[in-house]
């Protein structure tokens, strides 16, 4: 979860109302009810979970991409080849969330049935937040892998190790594995220092970013979002290895899936943990080792040390309580775009 910086207005709105507003919007761009109804859940569930970047403030870009004829939200998923544990998925030029939950359902089936499963995913627009895919996996007792790539020609977001100015996408991974007593361990993260959802929900709320995660177009340090949208970068992720990460996601999303269509290609690795360690046998085993990573010690600035998705699942039960706090200037966006297409708003 990253924080805004330099924001201190927010609008307080249950789940319930921001999840009925988003359901309205969709339906409004012609979304049939299935599609708006699963897109409006997963956007709201990224707010509860504190990532806010994937969440409601998404539906001013949705609203614009598909009036740009960039996606169809009307499209749908279909599998369109399965040959012995490879399948791939064609997005049908809709929202990637049904393409990525068609995906994870079908590569759960086959784990099951042969032990693992690999998917390439194509043809789609942006799919939301990857880890709620790994937690259906892990659910069902499942490693789950996801990468995206190939999309460089139309977002050079990111600049190479080295480099001054944008070259790739932001390439996110997304692992999900079974945990312990508290849940599953889940990691999902751009390959760039921040994701780039992150730089737009800053400038629609009006805040700074963080130093040292973007350049301007001159190559020079910055922490205004604006210059990163007028031509500046992302930077990657740890350096070289961030770089690194990137680079082999880009050859697989189009060496290995073909040139993109619409927003990026997916490739997802479903793995059954039950050909490898009985569900009893794992799960004691992964608690006795996220309780020592529990007993470490906190660094100075540090209350604890967290196992990756344990802090989105408190933010969830805290959010649910005690309502969703959407930047006033995003919420303002957000209800002229609603106002514009007929949608009622309520809060």
């Amino acid at each position: 979860m990253t924080e805004f910086v330099g924001i201190d207005q927010f609008v307080q709105l249950s789940a319930h109302s921001l999840e009925q507003l988003s359901k309205g919007v969709l339906g409004a761009i012609n979304c049939n009810d299935a599609i708006a109804t699963f897109v409006a859940r997963h956007l709201v569930q990224a707010n509860l979970m504190g990532i806010d970047s994937h969440g409601v403030v998404r539906l001013p870009q949705y609203v614009e991409q598909v009036e740009a004829d960039y996606f169809s939200p009307a499209g749908t998923p279909v599998v369109t080849r399965c040959d012995r544990g490879a399948t791939v998925i064609n997005g049908g030029r809709g929202f990637g969330m049904p393409a990525m939950q068609l995906a994870i359902e079908t590569g759960i089936t086959q784990a099951k049935t042969n032990g693992v499963a690999a998917l390439g995913i194509t043809n789609c627009g942006h799919t939301g937040r990857l880890g709620a895919f790994c937690e259906t996996g892990a659910r069902n007792h499942c490693l789950t892998i996801i990468l995206g790539g190939g999309a460089r020609r139309n977002w050079r977001q990111v600049a190479p190790f080295g480099g001054s100015k944008g070259m790739l996408p932001t390439n996110p991974y997304s692992f999900g594995i079974p945990g312990g007593e508290r849940g599953p361990v889940i990691l999902d993260f751009a390959t760039s220092v921040g994701a780039a959802g992150w730089i737009y929900a800053a400038k629609s709320a009006g805040a700074s970013l963080p130093k040292d995660m973007i350049i301007d177009r001159n190559g020079h340090p910055s922490q205004d979002p604006q210059d990163y949208i007028d031509g500046g970068a992302l930077l990657p992720a740890g350096g070289a290895k961030g770089y690194g990460l990137a680079l082999l996601a880009e050859i697989v999303g189009e060496a290995m899936l073909g040139r993109v269509t619409t927003d990026m290609n997916w490739i997802m690795i479903v793995i059954d943990l039950e050909r490898f360690q009985g569900v009893n046998q794992f799960s004691a085993s992964a608690e006795a080792i996220l309780a020592e990573m529990r007993e470490c010690p906190p660094a100075d600035g540090f209350s604890a040390v967290e196992i990756p998705g344990e802090r989105e699942k408190a933010t969830a039960e805290q959010r649910q309580r005690d309502g969703i706090p959407i930047p006033q200037q995003s919420w303002e966006q957000i209800t002229a775009v609603a106002a514009r297409l007929g949608v009622p708003v309520t809060t």
